[in-house]
């Protein structure tokens, strides 16, 4: 994993709320800062999956942003967007610029999931870029999400947008990781490729990556950390081990039916003290107690031996 001036690693972030939906703005402050307490991690992605940004309106998602900078003015936000309008994309996109991200990141419509046109896909973004007026990272989804991930003749035509700076890669599946890194290597080699499958980042920092932007960087950021470290320096044995700890407690949380994600990061988070809630938004629902105790004993063996 080299280092590259648009990668690093950076945590996918939740965002508290209490139970009637509120956000939870204290909490927000400690999970930044215990967060950042992890030497070797970069920033922040904000307002993703993780983080519930589809249900926070404008001036929510805003408000997380001026959190992040003000806990951590010295490192670096990413603010994700991820609206099914262009406009409304690109007003979210204005608006976390104005909060004090420090660069975009835009995640496909969930609609695109049925089929998206290319035109549609390069038209959304370069609208989102136009109004950002600053770096923007693309998304690639899961090759298991359709439109949510893009072919070949798409990213290619996507990597041609000058503020293209980078690549959150989710493609979920080894070989299609190496796949989109091959080809921005070959287009926009100055484009960092960032591997954002927790369940798969030992083998695509084995292949070369510019860094990471996971939601486990949110709950266990050392593991995250080490993983990379052990494997720039070539301690494969101990990046394995690391690996296999990522790998189960990953395996539960991005379990169908997946859009349950972010309320399992929150039960572990909560589970460990770390936020005062695991409530999420309506609709989503709370992890039943049996879950939970699967995801701590999962979580147990990630707390131990961090450095191993």
């Amino acid at each position: 994993m080299a280092a590259h001036p648009h990668g690093g690693l950076y945590a996918a972030t939740i965002c508290p709320m209490r139970e009637d939906g509120t956000l939870d703005l204290d909490s927000l402050d400690r999970h930044f800062a215990a967060v950042l307490a992890t030497e070797g991690l970069d920033g922040l992605l904000l307002n993703g999956h993780a983080g519930e940004g589809i249900f926070l309106t404008r001036d929510e998602a805003a408000t997380v942003v001026r959190h992040a900078k003000a806990v951590a003015p010295a490192r670096r936000v990413l603010a994700a967007v991820s609206a099914e309008s262009t406009a409304q994309a690109a007003a979210d996109a204005r608006a976390a610029r104005a909060a004090g991200a420090d660069a975009i990141m835009v995640f496909a419509p969930f609609s695109w999931a049925l089929g998206a046109d290319p035109r549609a896909i390069v038209t959304h973004h370069k609208g989102i870029a136009e109004a950002a007026e600053g770096p923007v990272y693309l998304f690639q989804g899961s090759v298991g999400s359709g439109g949510l991930h893009y072919a070949p003749d798409t990213l290619a035509t996507l990597l041609d947008i000058e503020a293209v700076v980078g690549i959150k890669e989710g493609s979920w599946e080894t070989r299609a990781y190496e796949d989109t890194l091959r080809q921005t290597r070959a287009l926009r080699p100055d484009v960092a490729v960032m591997a954002s499958g927790d369940e798969h980042l030992f083998a695509c920092f084995q292949l070369g990556s510019d860094g990471s932007a996971v939601s486990l960087a949110a709950v266990v950021p050392e593991l995250i950390v080490a993983l990379g470290t052990h494997v720039r320096a070539g301690e494969t044995d101990a990046a394995l081990a690391i690996h296999r700890k990522l790998f189960a407690l990953a395996r539960l949380v991005y379990a169908r039916p997946g859009h349950l994600a972010a309320a399992r990061l929150k039960a572990c988070l909560a589970r460990l003290g770390r936020i005062d809630s695991p409530a999420c938004r309506a609709p989503t629902p709370p992890i039943d107690p049996a879950e939970t105790d699967r995801l701590a004993a999962a979580l147990a063996p990630c707390l131990e031996n961090l450095d191993a």
